[in-house]
């Protein structure tokens, strides 16, 4: 089973350090890989948070341009597009600062 590397970014500073997530198979859902990346940060934290509520709350900000995801240095811009992985595949959540003003 691959492991992907997972990092955020923000288009103001510099990435978080990357952290590893197992897959099971090589093409996802973005919205899936999304939950998944969510369930694992939630687990991995050791808070009470809901990982189902923190998914529809990404998964809206996401619809709305508040964060881009890039596999691989290409950007995937829907969420029901599939997405193909592989072994060392760089999966990045950019966060999208708006225009002061905009």
């Amino acid at each position: 089973m691959p492991i992907i590397s997972i990092s955020d970014e923000t288009t103001t500073g510099p990435k978080t350090p990357a952290w590893a997530m197992e897959i099971f198979e090589e093409t996802v859902r973005l919205d899936e890989l999304i939950r998944r990346r969510i369930f694992q940060e939630v687990a991995e934290s050791g808070t009470a948070a809901d990982p189902q509520e923190k998914t529809s709350t990404a998964l809206a900000a996401f619809t709305r341009n508040a964060f881009v995801v890039l596999v691989d240095d290409r950007q995937v811009t829907e969420l029901d597009d599939e997405v193909h992985l592989h072994a060392g595949s760089r999966v990045t959540f950019l966060k999208l600062v708006p225009l002061v003003g905009g």
